[in-house]
Parts: structure tokens; sequence; C-alpha cells
């Protein structure tokens, strides 16, 4: 069996952060495929590169030599993959607008690989709501804006999706529902509620309540994620939100964990959105690229 690209970005992304969980949210894929991919390598190299606790994992002294390798092995490959365009590397000014989830949860590790492929690009980041965010790339006062594009309807735009980050059930530790068969939409509507506001997050909810008879019993509504989390966490409702923002600890401390709902409830989208007919700088162009190829990548489509 062979290493696969795929592999190594997954076995980085776990040994960086600690957590499976943390890892697959920062990849925006599933913690059963970062838990493969890591078995697969191990297997291949024939011995464990963690230590699974109750808090995470930690690497093992040969998965820390491990890991040496595959950070030069990736940058290699980077490097690799920058040589044809060398001869002329991007630069220039791109006015990058983005919304506040995006910008807390997604872009930060997205910018840093970004600055170091194209060392020349000066991205210049705005953070706005997606109203503010549709009419400044209307007036071309941004050239492209990363948000969640979900609620994008205006037809002047542009919208190319990077991916879907599934909804689900956010419970304290040892919730009665933790422990049922299936949760439902009725079942939610019987416990308190924290509803979250930010980046219209109470707006998109109504949606998919409004499919149904029931309607969830809010007790709190609130723009910080932080004060969801710290809700939940200390029993005083749930909430139901996408994994790119789940982390599984409180600021107390206190353990959150998650349900997946029976009834379909419809992801997050993140993507791109510029102004159609604009004319695409090459500014824009590697961002666009360097989004599908590292989409692509993690679904499985290079490595």
């Amino acid at each position: 069996m062979s290493i696969t690209l795929r592999q190594l970005k997954y076995f980085i992304a776990a040994a960086e952060l600690g957590q499976i969980s943390q890892a697959a949210i920062q990849l925006a894929i599933s913690q059963s495929a970062i838990t493969s991919a890591i078995r697969e390598l191990e297997e291949t190299v024939g011995t464990a590169l963690f230590v699974r606790g109750a808090h995470g994992v930690t690497l093992t002294h040969s998965g820390r030599t491990f890991l040496n390798h595959a950070y030069n092995i990736l940058s290699s490959v980077d490097e690799a993959l920058r040589m044809p365009a060398a001869a002329e590397e991007v630069s220039g000014r791109l006015l990058l607008a983005a919304s506040y989830t995006v910008i807390g949860y997604f872009l930060p590790y997205h910018l840093q690989r970004l600055s170091q492929q194209y060392p020349r690009l000066d991205i210049q980041l705005h953070e706005l709501n997606r109203s503010a965010i549709e009419e400044g790339l209307i007036a071309n006062r941004y050239d492209m804006a990363v948000l969640l594009t979900s609620n994008v309807a205006n037809p002047d735009l542009a919208v190319e999706h990077f991916f879907g980050s599934p909804r689900r059930l956010w419970l304290p530790a040892r919730h009665p529902l933790l422990a049922a068969d299936a949760v439902t939409l009725e079942d939610v509507s019987r416990e308190p509620f924290i509803m979250l506001t930010v980046d219209e997050a109470a707006y998109t909810a109504l949606r998919y309540w409004n499919e149904t008879p029931f309607k969830p019993d809010v007790r709190l509504r609130t723009s910080s994620v932080e004060a969801v989390r710290s809700m939940v966490a200390n029993g005083s409702g749930v909430a139901l939100l996408s994994d790119m923002v789940y982390r599984p600890w409180s600021l107390e401390g206190r353990r959150i964990e998650t349900v997946q709902l029976k009834d379909p409830i419809p992801p997050m989208n993140v993507g791109l959105a510029w102004r159609r007919g604009a004319e695409v700088s090459p500014a824009m162009q590697v961002v666009r690229d360097y989004f599908r190829h590292a989409y692509m990548a993690q679904r499985g489509g290079a490595g």
C-alpha cells in the first residue's frame, strides 16, 4: 500500500490540532475520513503515529519523526506545483470581502497558505454582512468574497461553492437525547433552544423549521457562538449549528456533544462570489484555483 498526499494532509492536520474533530472541521470533511486515512498510514509505515486519549491525540516518538518527513514531502510538492509559474509569479492586490463566520472559522488557515504560495499577492480582507458584501461586489468596491453562499440569490453575482458543512444538534454531556436511537426536530422542539443570529443563522434555521409543524422553544437569541457553546455545555439549552463552528469544549471546559438529526437539515454552504461578467484578474484566478484544488483534493480527487 502506497502513501498518498491526502493521508499526509490529514495526518498533519490531526497532529497540529491534537484532535480528529478539529482536523475534520478545518478540512471540511468527516472525522471518519481522517481516522481511516491515519489508520491506513499507520498500517503502511508499520507503527503507531498517535496515542489516542479521551481529549484527543498525541504524537508518538515515531509520529513526531514522521511529521517532519510529512512536512518535507508536502513542501516539495507545493514547490513543484509552483515551478511552472515561477517565471511569471502572480502579484498585485486583491480586495476580498468575507462574513463573520467565514473569517472566524474558515479563512485564517487558507490566508496563511495563500501568503506562502503567493508572497507577492496582497490580499486586503474586509469583514461585512452578506447584504453589504453583495452591494460592494456589484459596486466594484471588492473583487471577490468568501461567504456563506446558501442565501446568495442576486442574479448579478457568480457563485462557486466549496463545500457544505453539516448542521448537527449540539447537546451537553449526558443529555438523554444522546442515548436515543433517532432524534428529530419534534424532539428538539421540546428542549430549550439557543438561537444563533450572526450571519443570518436565525433566518436560515427558521426556513427548515417552517417546513415542519414544530417550532423551536427559543430561550436566547445571540450573535455570539461562544455564548451558544457555553449555554449548551452548561445545560441551559440545545442548538443546531454547523460542524465548521463546532468545538467540543466550552470556555469553562465543559463537553459539548453532537447528534445527527433524522430530519433533513441543509448544510451551511461556503464558497466564493464575484460580480458576474467582471474581468477575472490574475489575483482572482489564483484564489479561485487555490480553493478548487484544495477542496477537490480533500474530496479524494488528488493524492
